[in-house]
């Protein structure tokens, strides 16, 4: 049962589109752990995974172990879970990564989702305890999921041909400028010899014209530098700047990759891949359900 979007007809969300899109909704939780399972959705398969992360956590109690406290920003780029003190983060589960979520119906304490780990492919069931608001959160994540699909078709998701084509294109740029730079270092190697061989024994004088490449221009010299030519009002233009790479952008100035912003030039080469993953993941679609998910003795308060 999709209860998120089931919801959503009966009763409006319960955070604005703004909230989420430009901000995060912020939650305090337990975490429990998360551990592999072999399915991305199912009632079943989460139930499993919660009565070993409950094992598990049963047994560090008795050793003294307390469970770490978690802080939960959930927005339209992901559930981030971070330290609460430190803010440091320790996941990054992206939303068309996330299958399925669940919130226990009985104690309305423990909620878990599925997402798939973007490293090593596997789906890993995440798993907290709220203080009550299991279900608050697992349905901010199911409107956070329902906004950022619509976001992705509005924007990246609408021409993925086109960004395809783009891709291919800035790539051929990025060999051309490669290519372009080998020649030019070939072509001062060649004007370099050039150099070598006219240079006129020591202490006679050559009236013979200063020699020109192909292109019949004056050889680059590194020795004699160029003189920047006074400005038309008689102002020197400034010294030029050499100003660091900056990293954070690509070959072409772009920003770092955002599936919500719409524009060509922001895209790396590499966007395909990355919108084909981004389609692959919100096609899914993101399953909500409010389920029992264990009755037995471990199911005390954590």
């Amino acid at each position: 049962m999709n209860r998120a979007f089931n919801r959503k007809k009966d009763k409006s969300w319960m955070h604005t589109p703004e909230a989420l899109a430009k901000h995060y909704i912020p939650y305090n939780a337990k975490f429990l752990g998360n551990t592999e399972v072999e399915a991305p959705k199912g009632t079943e398969v989460v139930k499993d995974a919660v009565r070993k992360l409950k094992f598990q956590r049963h047994i560090k109690k008795s050793e003294g172990q307390k469970i770490p406290k978690v802080e939960l920003q959930i927005s339209i780029y992901g559930v981030k879970i971070l330290d609460p003190k430190t803010k440091d983060m320790e996941h990054n589960c992206q939303l068309h990564r996330i299958s399925f979520c669940a919130d226990d119906k009985t104690d309305k304490r423990i909620f878990t989702f599925i997402c798939k780990d973007s490293e090593s492919n596997k789906h890993l069931c995440y798993v907290f305890d709220s203080e009550k608001c299991a279900e608050e959160i697992t349905l901010t994540i199911g409107q956070a999921f329902d906004l950022a699909y619509k976001k992705f078709l509005e924007s990246g998701g609408k021409d993925v041909e086109t960004r395809k084509q783009i891709g291919g294109l800035q790539k051929r740029i990025q060999e051309l400028e490669t290519e372009n730079a080998e020649l030019k270092k070939q072509l001062q190697d060649l004007e370099e010899q050039l150099m070598i061989a006219h240079v006129p024994p020591v202490g006679s004088i050559s009236t013979k014209p200063q020699s020109t490449d192909i292109f019949d221009m004056v050889p680059f010299s590194p020795v004699t530098p160029l003189v920047p030519v006074p400005a038309s009002n008689g102002c020197p233009p400034p010294p030029p700047t050499t100003l660091p790479p900056d990293i954070s952008k690509d070959l072409f100035g772009a920003e770092p990759f955002d599936p919500f912003t719409c524009g060509a030039a922001d895209f790396p080469p590499d966007i395909q891949s990355k919108l084909d993953e981004m389609q692959e993941g919100f096609k899914m679609g993101l399953t909500l359900e409010g389920t029992v998910f264990s009755l037995d003795p471990l199911d005390g308060r954590c």
